[in-house]
């Protein structure tokens, strides 16, 4: 199941699950720092998850929301 990117008018990056019921996102900490957010909301057929964690550098972020993405995907159909 895909992830499409969502316009916010804050200053992070953030995608939702095609279902809706998940979101990932990746937002620069103010000591230059990046910090990754995985919300999946409890109706997720595949249940609540939350998870943050806090990286060195954006090129650290992108491939943790990468590796995020398909750790938290559903198969297509589901």
């Amino acid at each position: 199941m895909p992830w499409s990117s969502v316009d916010t008018p804050e200053r992070y990056d953030e995608w939702e699950r095609a279902d809706g019921l998940a979101t990932l996102r990746v937002r620069e900490h103010r000591d230059g720092s990046y910090v990754v957010r995985l919300d999946r909301l409890e109706q997720a057929p595949d249940g609540r998850a939350y998870r943050r964690e806090r990286v060195a550098d954006r090129e650290a972020a992108d491939a943790l929301a990468a590796e995020w993405k398909r750790e938290f995907d559903l198969p297509d159909g589901e």
